[in-house]
């Protein structure tokens, strides 16, 4: 062992991701225990960590030049020792001093005392709070304050945040690239105003609302004057994922979706009030769209906004068909498959977007009205490679056949549909065209059926959705 190259060791140390081989290595030798230290630049730790304080510590020495630390405690019992708290985190931000990216995952004695410890590490670029429910924005507030470089930074579920004048910091800082909000209660959509010049760095937003606990005070009078007025310099975003969300004219985030000409992925799960005009003008100016997600609400939703039309139809599809050249994912949904005379997009809508856009992956989920003339028409998709069905009940075996025919296709995924059975399989095996083949909770299929009809295939059989 002493004898190898400095350089092959460090390329056994960098192929191996596992912790546990990691560990191993270095208990064969000295050199190989010391190499590993002044390597190792991520760790992950949790439960395992007992006592909690003296084991970071005792980590943090042994490897000085770790960047990337992730803190998870999910699935703790309080048999499992004392969680890492405040004093934990002055250990970290005193000790760690190449700390750049740490991720805090289920945390729950942590408070703004120990998020106040972190404002000391002038390299943290990247933070992650998922579930830290006594951080409040207090907390929060102190971290934008000390960390000046931080670009990458998400909050979930962190339910106590409710001042908002953390967002106000980080827009005058402008140094923000990637912001995560999701099921935090007290910041709403209205709130995001208050980033101003800061959207101009942004590249990245994923916000999610919690539908159940929705401030409609976030929508008044007020702040839709300050959307109105204020410059939303969005143009650079590249990803854009809105959940549960309220989007009308003239309001919120109805302004950011018209300006963001350089976005490359666009993801809107549930969002009430997203109009013809916000998709047609969103894809007119985004030339660069490469992925495209849509969850559309039910009808049943409509009422929280009186005199807006909010219905999708085929003209969104039309106007993404003419002008994303480079679309590659298309993935579709209905909140509600039972009612189908709802649905305003419609099969013709589905077609064209399919043969005028390069599609490589297509997903539908409860568009019930896809049927084998889809199918058929997708036999002249050249570029799609990944299809995936749920519970798109007017497809059955006579269109699965024609899957045979698609021109790329390698990946098929089918979950709760009735109308495919295993004759409709059979026919797939002969072929051995897909390399991949998932099927899921579909009455009529069964593991024999599968057999054969993929290079790889998996199979679960769950009809608990049925009843």
């Amino acid at each position: 062992m002493d004898e190898l190259p400095d350089h092959l060791v460090w390329d056994i140390l960098r192929n191996l991701d596992q912790t546990n081989d990691r560990n191993s290595l270095s208990l064969c030798c000295k050199r190989f225990y010391s190499l590993d230290n002044e390597q190792r630049h991520s760790l992950r730790i949790g439960c395992g960590l007992v006592p909690a304080p003296d084991a970071l510590l005792s980590l943090c020495r042994r490897f000085p030049y770790l960047s990337k630390v992730e803190i998870v405690y999910s699935g703790w019992m309080s048999i499992l020792g004392k969680q890492l708290d405040d004093r934990g985190l002055l250990l970290l931000s005193t000790n760690c001093y190449s700390l750049s990216d740490l991720t805090l995952s289920y945390c729950t004695f942590i408070t703004d005392v120990g998020i106040r410890h972190l404002s000391s590490c002038t390299k943290l670029s990247s933070l992650k709070l998922n579930f830290a429910p006594r951080v409040t924005g207090c907390g929060v507030l102190s971290l934008a304050v000390g960390c000046k470089k931080l670009r990458r930074f998400h909050l979930i579920r962190c339910l106590n945040v409710a001042s908002v004048e953390w967002l106000e910091y980080f827009g005058k800082l402008e140094v923000l690239e990637e912001l995560c909000i999701k099921n935090c209660r007290g910041v709403g959509e209205g709130d995001l105003i208050k980033l101003g010049t800061s959207w101009s760095k942004l590249r990245v937003l994923r916000f999610e609302v919690d539908a159940n606990y929705r401030n409609m005070e976030a929508y008044d009078q007020l702040a839709v004057e300050r959307w109105r007025k204020q410059l939303i310099p969005c143009e650079n975003l590249v990803e854009l994922s809105l959940v549960n969300c309220v989007i009308a004219p003239g309001r919120g985030l109805a302004c950011v979706l018209r300006k963001c000409k350089s976005l490359e992925k666009l993801h809107l799960d549930m969002c009430i009030g997203v109009s013809d005009s916000d998709i047609i003008s969103l894809v007119q100016g985004a030339k660069h769209l490469r992925s495209i997600s849509l969850r559309v609400p039910s009808d049943f939703t409509l009422p929280l906004l009186n005199n807006v039309a909010m219905r999708l139809t085929d003209e969104s599809l039309n106007a993404i068909a003419q002008h994303c050249s480079k679309l590659e994912s298309f993935k579709v949904s209905f909140s509600d498959g039972e009612f189908p005379s709802l649905f305003s997009f419609t099969l013709q809508g589905i077609i064209t977007l399919i043969k005028k856009c390069p599609i490589r992956e297509l997903s539908l989920d409860h568009v019930c009205f896809f049927n084998n003339v889809g199918m058929e028409s997708l036999c002249s998709a050249q570029n799609l490679e990944i299809l995936e069905l749920v519970q798109c009940q007017e497809v059955s075996d006579e269109g699965l056949v024609l899957v045979s025919q698609f021109p790329s296709l390698t990946v098929l995924k089918l979950s709760k549909c009735l109308g495919v059975t295993d004759d409709g399989l059979r026919a797939l095996a002969n072929t051995r065209k897909l390399e991949k083949l998932v099927v899921e909770d579909c009455p009529q299929v069964s593991r024999r059926g599968v057999n054969g009809a993929a290079t790889s295939v998996s199979f679960r059989q769950d009809l608990s959705w049925m009843y």
